[in-house]
């Protein structure tokens, strides 16, 4: 499986000047129930993939992925590091082994439970699981990007009804609820930002 080098630059692009305009707004969100750094974290990371992105767009698109994710967890800092990184390095580790795409909604199930694991949280804890569970969800109902995008905000928006029940904003108990999961809300943004992008691409 070789990497479509336009498209994984594309990719690399859109998702660093994603992050690069709204950090601003994931540290404000950050501020409520955490130590307020993720939007930095998270640019601090996009920053390092960008950088690389001459090298990253050449390889097959398993090895780009899994890199990826290796370079957030050694960038990015915080508890979103691992857990970005851990999606992405299992994922593209089990995109090597893709026989057909009906498998890629198991694959993908696959890598959000190695996230579940590595920061030992579930669904209704107030992360970006919150927002990995639905999207996997309408991949298996084979959504549109469209759909896809829609449903990743509306999950991440849910999670200001809920007590947070893991990392620091988990010491703030009852306190937690109300606000918008800073983590949740970045896995937002970079799926809507890839669902429109892959939506919008036409290979040359």
């Amino acid at each position: 499986m070789q990497t479509d080098r336009a498209l994984i630059l594309g990719l690399i692009e859109a998702c660093h000047d994603a992050i690069t305009i709204h950090a601003d707004d994931l540290c404000e969100l950050d501020r409520a129930i955490g130590d307020g750094d993720h939007g930095t974290n998270m640019r601090r990371g996009c920053e390092a993939v960008y950088l690389d992105r001459e090298r990253l767009c050449c390889l097959a698109l398993p090895q780009a992925i899994e890199l990826i994710g290796v370079a957030l967890v050694m960038s990015v800092g915080g508890a979103a590091g691992p857990l970005y990184g851990t999606l992405l390095i299992e994922l593209g580790r089990r995109l090597s082994i893709l026989e057909n795409e009906g498998d890629f909604a198991l694959i993908f199930g696959e890598a959000i439970e190695a996230v579940a694991r590595r920061g030992r949280a579930g669904a209704g804890d107030k992360t970006l699981l919150d927002v990995l569970y639905p999207i996997q969800a309408e991949i298996m109902r084979r959504s549109t990007l469209i759909n896809i995008a829609k449903r990743a905000v509306l999950s991440a928006e849910l999670t200001a009804d809920m007590k947070a029940m893991r990392g620091r904003a988990s010491f703030l108990g009852d306190r937690s609820v109300g606000h918008i999961d800073p983590g949740a809300s970045s896995c937002a943004l970079l799926t809507t930002t890839i669902c429109r992008y892959l939506e919008e691409y036409r290979p040359a």
